[in-house]
């Protein structure tokens, strides 16, 4: 019945949605319309369970790239090739940002900028080397905006320091800030690096740098590229969390943005860049590595 039922209403829907509000493989279905019989395997059956869970467990965040590596963190044996296989069969397709376009920040402020250190610096080997900051614009509900600053180690991708609220002065920076040095108590000689916008310059913003002796670092002019990892997270948040729609409220950006950073980015999320870890996971291998090393001098 459920297959008749889709056939009379394929001029009204798309199969593909049919399908999903059914709960019906779209190859079953396909087949049945051929005059043909679809009878998955009981292998085939429970490998599409178990990637039916990942998939929205992560909210439809995952690929079969990522879906792959949480079934081998489970220990199952699996190629990428049946993993595809499997979700083109239910339809099960991830969110994806939209292509990455840097937006220069606007700096005709007259002041003097501090050059880029990342770039002698290079690729950070350890937690709390070099922190990266940006800010972005969040719709919400009533046609305004709100504005998000954070604060990412580039190490490990993590989010160790974020606030939101309605306007985008240095205040904003100074709370994101002030949340990212409370957690992580950073050494001397941190790169605090970040596009050339004026918050950056503030003279409260600057104070805190001086007192934790952070090393401040900048985008060069009209090389937005530079602050890339910072930019990328904010393509995929959005993709990931709105998905082209907008916030309530203040508030309910802000309880959406913990629920994202705090209980999903930093701790759940398998980052192509780190191995398939997550920013937490990425660190705590670290620090056990490093352990491991010291006992054994």
């Amino acid at each position: 019945m459920t297959y008749q039922f889709i056939a009379s209403e394929e001029t009204n829907f798309s199969v593909r949605l049919l399908c999903k509000v059914l709960n019906v493989s779209k190859t079953a279905y396909y087949s049945y319309r051929n005059g043909t019989t679809f009878t998955p395997s009981d292998s085939n059956l429970a490998m599409t369970t178990a990637i039916d869970k990942i998939f929205w467990e992560n909210f439809r965040r995952y690929g079969s790239r990522r879906v792959l590596e949480s079934l081998k963190e489970q220990g199952v044996k699996v190629g990428r090739h049946r993993v595809r296989r499997l979700m083109q069969e239910q339809d099960w397709r991830a969110i994806q940002p939209r292509s990455f376009v840097p937006k220069t920040t606007n700096s005709n402020h007259g002041l003097t900028a501090c050059p880029n250190r990342l770039i002698e610096f290079g690729k950070p080997t350890a937690p709390n080397q070099a922190w990266v900051g940006d800010i972005t614009y969040l719709p919400l509900a009533d046609g305004h905006w709100a504005y998000l600053a954070s604060w990412m180690d580039l190490f490990s991708r993590r989010i160790v320091g974020w606030w939101v609220d309605k306007h985008m002065k240095e205040s904003l920076v100074v709370q994101a800030f002030d949340q990212a040095l409370k957690q992580r108590q950073p050494k001397p000689g941190l790169i605090v690096h970040s596009d050339r916008g004026g918050q950056y310059f503030g003279h409260r913003f600057r104070k805190r740098l001086d007192k934790w002796h952070c090393r401040q670092s900048m985008v060069e002019t009209d090389n937005p590229y530079q602050n890339a990892h910072a930019e990328s997270f904010w393509g995929r948040l959005k993709a990931e969390l709105l998905e082209d729609g907008c916030f309530i409220s203040l508030e309910d950006a802000r309880n959406e943005l913990f629920n994202y950073i705090e209980g999903y980015y930093n701790v759940r999320r398998l980052h192509s860049s780190l191995g398939y870890r997550s920013p937490i996971n990425f660190e705590n291998q670290y620090y056990q590595t490093v352990s491991l090393l010291n006992s054994h001098k």
